[in-house]
């Protein structure tokens, strides 16, 4: 038999989907910032006059207040806190592709206090307009980093001679940066991206390509077999 757990009142939280529970309820998956990824019966949310209907939407900060079991507990109350830019456009599904990121590799009751404020100060820039592609790498490599997958940037991963910018690099994905790889999955990158990468400096068009070209092949070796359905669709939009 499952323990229940303390009530929780007043937790910082990001809402990451919402899906029908049966005629009038939602489950709510959240990004909080002190349990990390938190699933939510929102029991009534869908009726007209439910308090929390129009709360419950991605990409706003909000307090959430919750009961019950540790697989899925009950939402008590919903607040919202306000101060984020709203998305729209292709920043709109930037957001949705951050989203759909921290959902398929972010396990459930796993605390990321630290990748909370990131994902918190990537909407701000999102909806202040920064550079899309440069943020979406930034997310990218925090991500990797909060789920134990740090990248290797500034060290060859056989030999763990600094990173000599003018030389070009193979970049194993379960190891790093080598001069010569017989692996077929390795991505060629020159040393100036990976310094590049190390500083969060995307300045240079020729970086942020090669920064997106490893970070994608990353992310779907972690993801296996399951694929992104927002960046289909990013793609379609445009280049990120």
């Amino acid at each position: 038999m499952a323990t229940l757990e303390r009530p929780q009142d007043n937790q910082l939280a990001f809402v990451l989907h919402t899906y029908p529970y049966r005629e009038t309820s939602l489950i709510v998956e959240t990004l909080t910032q002190q349990f990390g990824r938190v699933a939510l019966l929102a029991k009534g949310a869908r009726r007209p006059r439910s308090a929390v209907r129009g709360l419950l939407m991605a990409f706003q900060p909000l307090t959430l207040s919750w009961f019950g079991k540790r697989e899925l507990r009950t939402l008590k109350n919903a607040e919202w806190q306000g101060g984020q830019p709203p998305l729209a456009g292709s920043a709109l599904m930037c957001g949705f592709y951050l989203n759909e990121l921290i959902l398929k590799l972010l396990p459930r009751d796993d605390a990321h206090p630290q990748l909370f404020l990131h994902y918190q100060a990537t909407l701000r820039e999102l909806g202040a307009g920064a550079s899309q592609s440069a943020v979406l790498r930034r997310f990218e490599k925090r991500l990797m980093q909060e789920l134990g997958y740090a990248m290797l940037l500034e060290n060859d991963a056989q030999d763990h001679a600094p990173i000599d910018a003018q030389t070009t690099y193979f970049y194993e994905l379960e190891r790093g940066p080598v001069r010569q790889s017989l692996m077929q999955n390795s991505v060629q990158l020159r040393g100036k991206t990976l310094l590049d990468m190390a500083l969060d400096d995307y300045s240079d068009p020729a970086t942020l390509a090669q920064a997106k070209q490893l970070m994608r092949g990353l992310i779907h070796h972690h993801l296996g077999s399951d694929n992104l359905q927002t960046r289909q669709l990013l793609k379609d939009l445009q280049e990120l």
